[in-house]
């Protein structure tokens, strides 16, 4: 145990160093220093009081963040509401289980008060992900993920469209059309297979894996990939209905690589999370995340550091809005 400390220790000091080398983008470790020197103790206190309330807000804010990113940048263009003119990002089927807003307005409304116009909401929804990866709670750990910090600077977009959203990686994906779409946006098929370790909190809807089943009476499977007992129990999920939510993983509220030893045993929930196991490319990545943690929490931090940096606007190309759910 105290091996694996020191090792957390040097990886989240590597991170930081490295981070202190990235203001050519506009961002900084610092960027709220003088402006806004509370930023972040907020957003961490928020994010912390709500989790431990409900635990399960991690999983929401962590892929709210991803969903996010990948569409036009890490801008905040999913918190915003749709209007008479537009329907918004957030109000596509692909977000429409997405979970944890009022978190964010919430650190908004208090940043907001300390310091008007200072922080983004892009920042806010950054470090709020960041900060529920590692959430632990005063008496036993929750999220339990690495400690990692984060560049800021991040400015609010004024796109947010429905339409952008069919960029987002289906549940239907091999692990072919992963490795092509996350390469889009730079990601390495490493990088894409840490990424999906996220799942190791949450839970997906029926909706999102009855496509891999024959029939709801639990008697086989159409989808080779899935385990026959495995098969019957998301079958026996599908039966209370679409909404019906099945866990990634063993230990939902925990962050472990549990969901890569999941995939070994054929207990992926997701077509595109058992793809990996099946793909030549990334079975390898699979086994070696489940069979070292210290080595996927690495690799999920590099990760997550990189996609917080997608298409980062600065200046005139965005803005700091004053309520996160409307564009200034």
């Amino acid at each position: 145990m105290a091996a694996y400390s020191i090792l957390s220790a040097v990886l989240c000091l590597e991170i930081i160093v490295r981070g202190m080398t990235l203001p050519a983008n506009g961002l900084s470790m610092n960027y709220y220093m003088m402006s806004c020197p509370f930023a972040e103790m907020t957003v961490k206190n928020t994010v912390s009081r709500a989790l431990q309330n409900d635990p399960t807000l991690a999983a929401g804010l962590i892929r709210m963040h991803f969903h996010d990113c990948f569409i036009q940048g890490c801008d905040a263009s999913v918190l915003t509401d749709s209007t008479k003119d537009n329907t918004a990002e957030k109000d596509s089927p692909a977000n429409l289980s997405l979970r944890g807003y009022e978190i964010i307005d919430d650190a908004k409304q208090q940043l907001e008060n300390q310091c008007p116009g200072v922080v983004s909401c892009a920042d806010i929804l950054a470090m709020a992900a960041r900060d529920a990866v590692f959430f632990v709670r005063i008496n036993l750990f929750q999220a339990g993920g690495p400690v990692y910090d984060i560049p800021k600077g991040r400015k609010d977009g004024r796109r947010s469209r429905i339409e952008d959203t069919i960029n987002l990686p289906a549940p239907t994906l091999n692990s072919s059309e992963l490795i092509r779409m996350f390469g889009q946006h730079g990601f390495t098929a490493q990088e894409m297979v840490a990424l999906s370790g996220a799942h190791t909190l949450g839970v997906a809807r029926c909706s999102s894996f009855k496509n891999r089943l024959s029939n709801f009476d639990a008697t086989h499977d159409v989808d080779p990939s899935i385990d026959t007992q495995f098969g019957r129990t998301l079958s026996k999920t599908c039966k209370a209905g679409d909404n019906a939510e099945q866990p990634f993983d063993a230990t939902r509220n925990t962050f472990d690589n549990d969901y890569y030893n999941a995939l070994q045993r054929k207990a992926g929930v997701l077509f595109s999370d058992q793809t990996l196991f099946a793909g030549a490319n990334t079975r390898g990545i699979v086994n070696g995340y489940a069979m070292n943690q210290a080595m996927f929490f690495f690799d999920f931090q590099q990760a997550m550091w990189k996609m917080g940096l997608l298409d980062v606007k600065e200046g005139s190309k965005g803005e700091v809005r004053g309520n996160c759910r409307k564009i200034n």
